[in-house]
């Protein structure tokens, strides 16, 4: 049972390995709302992909549960951790970015001459997310500490890989997230705040009461809702802004 930790990191890890197969195969294609308008959507790869992303933030969690359930800790551990994490939210949602650019360009009349120095800017979530893990390795939080120090990199893989979502289920949505000015400010965005220094509040609090559980319950309340009456898809990504703006908004002295 030891190494039930360590092996829940290597499926986070092997998620986040397939999830890069299924987007490195995607080829965004041209759909049409009527016969004047038309826009690029992802393709089911990306989608699979995704998902995966998904699949790996849940083998994330559950070695986290294993590891304090059974107290087995080690460095080894810690550092396996990281580099599972840095493929699986960092190279992952990176390549997912990087297919969404590709499909902005296809969209522009020199379609065909595009350069891939414009899609690389995709690759600074995976160089920022190394650098807010590395940081977080030697500056990790106290046991009983409420927040993280900077957006965590699974918080960006998740967000990354529900735009690819909305793309797929609510293109009408997703449309705005195939305009390159939008892609390259999220993309600005997600790097600033990886190694910002923003108490970002954690989702499993020190101390279950509500005064320090009450945001965590409002962002539960607000995918709800909006899963149920609006889009499971749109869901994500809205609770996700939510939970930057709560973090930014309410300081750590202020909930103890």
């Amino acid at each position: 049972m030891k190494h039930l930790p360590n092996i829940l990191t290597l499926a986070n890890l092997f998620s986040g390995c397939l999830a890069i197969a299924f987007i490195l195969n995607a080829q965004p294609y041209l759909a049409s709302i009527n016969d004047a308008d038309y826009w690029v959507i992802c393709t089911e790869q990306m989608v699979v992909g995704a998902y995966l992303i998904g699949i790996a933030a849940i083998f994330d969690m559950l070695d986290g549960f294993a590891a304090r359930a059974l107290q087995v800790f080690s460095p080894i551990g810690k550092d396996l951790d990281s580099l599972a994490d840095l493929v699986s939210f960092g190279v992952a949602p990176s390549m997912l970015l990087m297919k969404m650019l590709w499909a902005a360009k296809m969209q522009q009349s020199n379609a065909m001459d595009v350069s891939m120095w414009s899609m690389a800017p995709a690759f600074l979530v995976a160089c920022f997310g190394a650098l807010r893990l590395a940081r977080f390795n030697i500056t990790a939080p106290s046991k009983g500490s409420y927040t993280f120090q900077g957006m965590p990199i699974p918080a960006t893989g998740i967000f990354v890989a529900s735009i690819a979502l909305l793309n797929w289920y609510a293109p009408v949505v997703g449309v705005y997230l195939q305009k390159l000015w939008i892609l390259y400010v999220i993309i600005a965005l997600l790097c600033w705040l990886m190694i910002s220094k923003i108490p970002f509040f954690k989702f499993l609090p020190a101390a279950f009461n509500f005064k320090n559980i009450w945001r965590q319950l409002l962002l539960i309340v607000v995918f709800i809702t909006t899963a149920i009456f609006i889009s499971l898809y749109v869901a994500l990504p809205l609770t996700f802004v939510i939970y930057i703006l709560l973090s930014i908004i309410i300081k750590p002295s202020e909930e103890q």
